[in-house]
């Protein structure tokens, strides 16, 4: 599904990855993650799609608020986990969101 997002500008988290083999308790922590981050202030939507390659990308109101997202104590833990356990690679970039614009069929 494609997040509804304000008018710009507002924030993006982009997080690529790549898995490792077997669940390990991956699909419990994403959605734990999702349900975390979609109450945190400044949270605003997410997107996310896998196949060899995963992309997760999060959108929020300001820098703080994915601050804030990045310091949260479950976060942490499944950052942690996923080093250890779920990830044979990843990359976070951050990024301001200046213009969109969208289609939708009826």
């Amino acid at each position: 599904m494609i997040a509804k997002t304000p008018i710009p500008p507002y924030y993006a988290v982009i997080f690529s990855s790549i898995r490792t083999e077997g669940d390990n308790g991956y699909a419990e922590m994403g959605n734990r993650m999702i349900e975390l981050a979609s109450v945190q202030d400044g949270f605003l939507g997410v997107e996310s799609v896998r196949e060899k390659l995963g992309i997760t990308v999060s959108f929020w109101k300001d820098l703080e608020s994915i601050k804030k997202w990045k310091e949260n104590i479950e976060h942490k833990i499944a950052q942690e986990k996923g080093k250890t356990y779920w990830y044979k690679s990843f990359k976070t970039r951050i990024a301001k969101v200046e213009r969109d614009y969208d289609f939708e069929r009826d």
